[in-house]
């Protein structure tokens, strides 16, 4: 493996922000766009022949407007495999929450629990196609999971403005 140019791995980083945002904010059409046809999964809830499995699956289980994610991934490693191929690792970090009691997470149920944080790593390929570089092989590695138990309390309703979904598409406009 070589150094990644400069270039490219801009545009690797570029594209892993665009999978972190689209998830989180629940564009699941344009989280396919990541993708190539061929791409693979593991390490997720289960493992996913295709990124049609892979989004149906992720939407079923973070889709609705009462479960909460946050996504961060950071200190990437990039490498090139060859002109048209990468590979690399991110650190991440992940939020989830949704109704207490609901749902165990990895098949752990905790009493109480209503969400988890976890931290670890990405593993990626990426390929260089037609429409730029998208993600070809996915596998999410775990250091700790921590389980958000107990009952919140009453939360405030703060007054914040809300993600936009297409805040870089929008031309001479602000908001």
């Amino acid at each position: 493996m070589t150094a990644l140019d400069p270039r490219d791995a801009e545009e690797i980083k570029s594209l892993k922000a665009r999978y972190f945002r689209y998830i989180d904010t629940k564009q699941w059409d344009r989280l396919r766009t990541v993708f190539t046809d061929d791409a693979s999964f593991d390490g997720l809830w289960a493992s996913a022949p295709t990124p049609e499995a892979f989004i149906e699956t992720i939407s079923k289980n973070l889709g609705r407007s009462d479960v909460v994610t946050v996504h961060q991934g950071f200190m990437p490693e990039l490498r090139a495999l060859d002109a048209d191929r990468a590979r690399g690792i991110w650190g991440m970090e992940d939020y989830l929450t949704w109704p207490a009691g609901e749902r165990a997470y990895l098949g752990v149920s905790v009493p109480g629990q209503r969400g988890i944080r976890g931290y670890g790593h990405y593993e990626e390929d990426y390929r260089r196609t037609s429409d730029g570089w998208r993600i070809s092989f996915l596998r999410l590695t775990r250091l700790r999971i921590d389980p958000i138990v107990g009952d919140p309390g009453e939360q405030p309703v703060y007054p914040f403005v809300r993600a936009s979904t297409d805040w870089l598409e929008q031309v001479d406009q602000h908001g």
